[in-house]
């Protein structure tokens, strides 16, 4: 048999230019708004942002990472693993350890009784977890994904690589609620998965029971797979107390759920994440993940169980701390004379810079580090180019800061007044 060489009618590799390249990473750059009508990949606007505020000294409540370290006693055990020679490949599934707190975290919190062996996958990260379970998932370019809009940007990447459709259901300032019968609309036989970020990013909204019971009623319906994006599962605030969509009646049998450590315990360069559900879909995303990352952070796996082990007193204490930061954050851009939206959950507030006479948030908040010495991301980058107009004049802030930095944060705002 001769062997037959594709031909792309490439230039000299001197001389290549990345719209010359052909491959997957198109679709992935298109579906997350990356690509230029030339066919060029832009940077995300995390980094343009990040980049501007290291630029000019501003304040950055852009990008969603905390500035402080996680507990002490976590980063001791990290640093106790790598001394102990936790350093090689740990088991593909994650190490039996972490399986298990991962397991106790569960059922100690939710009522969830999982088996660490069969029912718990750790990954690279909450990322990781999710593009290995669309990935695993989809299997037609007649599947749908059903989210709510604004959507963390990855998820319109990875259903795009995946090579699947998204469909978006709005959810309207101020409170940030789907309507349900746009949802039901939106819910059809091709639908595949229904991915739900509770709490929500980039909106801070955290869903009613009305609207949770109705998303499994509808995956039951339409037999879809429900994929819930969960990280910022102990960061809820007003007495609103996470409840995984996996605990609502006839929900387990078709439930992933995704979590990690970057949220919970501020230990977001960590990247150690996990997805537990019914045992077959577990095992359907392992057959996809082990070929991404194979395994990951081995000296943090035992510290991540280490911190899901921690009393109950640090997850209250989280979430009222940050309770307090983002009344500090919503209090300031009150009176820089921004209207804001009620954040119930998550690291973000969001806010309507038209009372100061902005028109498109992108240019706003490339203009905002010279006028305020602040960053900030415009809602619009988590949304389909057909919502933009729906958008337009809405900015997210990060809360997850230190107290002081969000004062001071404050008082540069107030300057816009």
């Amino acid at each position: 048999m001769t062997d037959v060489k594709r031909s792309y009618a490439l230039p000299s590799s001197s001389v290549w230019r990345v719209h010359d390249i052909p491959g997957a990473w198109r679709r992935a750059a298109r579906g997350a708004g990356l690509l230029t009508d030339d066919g060029v990949p832009i940077p995300t606007i995390f980094a343009e942002m990040s980049a501007l505020a290291q630029q000019t000294g501003a304040i950055n409540l852009g990008q969603g990472f905390p500035d402080e370290d996680g507990p002490a006693e976590i980063l001791e055990a990290a640093r106790a693993a790598i001394a102990n020679g936790v350093n090689q490949y740990p088991p593909g599934r994650g190490i039996p350890d972490l399986r298990l707190a991962v397991a106790e975290h569960q059922r100690r919190f939710y009522g969830l009784d999982l088996d660490p062996d069969r029912h718990v996958l750790i990954t690279a990260g909450a990322t990781e977890a999710l593009s290995s379970t669309l990935l695993a998932l989809i299997d037609s370019p007649d599947d749908e994904v059903v989210v709510f809009e604004p959507y963390y940007d990855s998820y319109a990447a990875c259903v795009a690589l995946a090579g699947a459709r998204l469909v978006t259901v709005p959810l309207a300032w101020p409170d940030f609620r789907p309507d349900l019968d746009r949802l039901r609309d939106a819910v059809t036989d091709r639908t595949r998965v229904i991915l739900v970020n509770d709490p929500h990013n980039p909106t801070g909204a955290v869903f009613d029971d009305e609207v949770r019971a109705e998303l499994v009623r509808l995956a039951i319906e339409h037999d879809a797979i429900i994929v819930g994006d969960e990280v910022y599962e102990h960061l809820t605030f007003d007495g609103h107390r996470h409840r995984p969509l996996a605990t609502l009646p006839g929900a387990w049998e078709r439930t992933l759920t995704i979590s990690s450590a970057a949220k919970t315990f501020s230990v977001t360069g960590w990247k150690i994440g996990w997805v537990t559900g019914p045992a077959a879909l577990v095992d359907a995303v392992l057959a996809v993940k082990q070929f991404l990352t194979y395994v990951n952070g081995a000296p943090f796996q035992p510290a991540v169980a280490t911190a899901l082990r921690l009393p109950d007193s640090f997850f209250a204490g989280i979430a009222t701390t940050l309770e307090h930061k983002r009344d500090l954050l919503q209090d300031g851009l009150r009176t820089a004379g921004f209207d804001v939206a009620p954040s119930r959950g998550s690291y973000f507030v969001v806010a309507d810079a038209a009372p100061l006479g902005a028109t498109e948030a992108a240019a706003f908040c490339r203009e905002l580090p010279a006028r305020a010495g602040v960053v900030a991301i415009p809602l619009t980058a988590f949304v389909s180019d057909a919502a933009r107009a729906e958008y337009a004049t809405l900015v997210r802030f990060a809360a997850c800061k230190r107290t002081e930095v969000l004062a001071d944060a404050a008082a540069r705002l107030a300057a816009l007044r």
